[in-house]
């Protein structure tokens, strides 16, 4: 059974970071191309960024293009989203999502991942 679990997620003001994680299980996590996605009320889930099965690429929103940065640990099946200068419009349930792809390709469409973690809320408040 697979599981995605994000965590990190809180209140903080703009202008801070903050670094989320998002730990798998039940997948052989090194195949797998992860992708950070997130969502406001009402709204469909917006790409955020992706990073590759090897770490090699990462691919960002232009929205937050120098200001997140995502990373992995395969030998904690653990990915990173680390968020600075953060700011209110960047308020959003924050999901990673996992697709099995172990060649680099960047896939930014949330239809395209096959497994989603449950989100953790990120509020910045300005």
């Amino acid at each position: 059974q697979v599981r995605l679990v994000e965590s990190g997620g809180g209140l903080v003001q703009a202008g801070d970071s903050l670094r989320l994680s998002c730990t798998a299980s039940g997948l052989a996590f090194n195949k797998y191309t992860m992708g950070w996605f997130r969502q406001t009320t009402e709204k469909e889930r917006d790409f955020v960024g992706v990073i590759t099965w090897s770490g090699r690429i990462t691919y960002y929103a232009d929205s937050v293009k120098g200001r997140f940065t995502i990373s992995r640990d395969n030998a904690k099946n653990t990915v990173y989203l680390q968020m600075n200068s953060l700011k209110a419009e960047d308020t959003a349930v924050y999901y990673c999502a996992a697709l099995y792809r172990d060649y680099d390709i960047t896939p930014k469409h949330a239809d395209e991942y096959a497994y989603w973690g449950q989100g953790t809320q990120v509020t910045v408040s300005s």
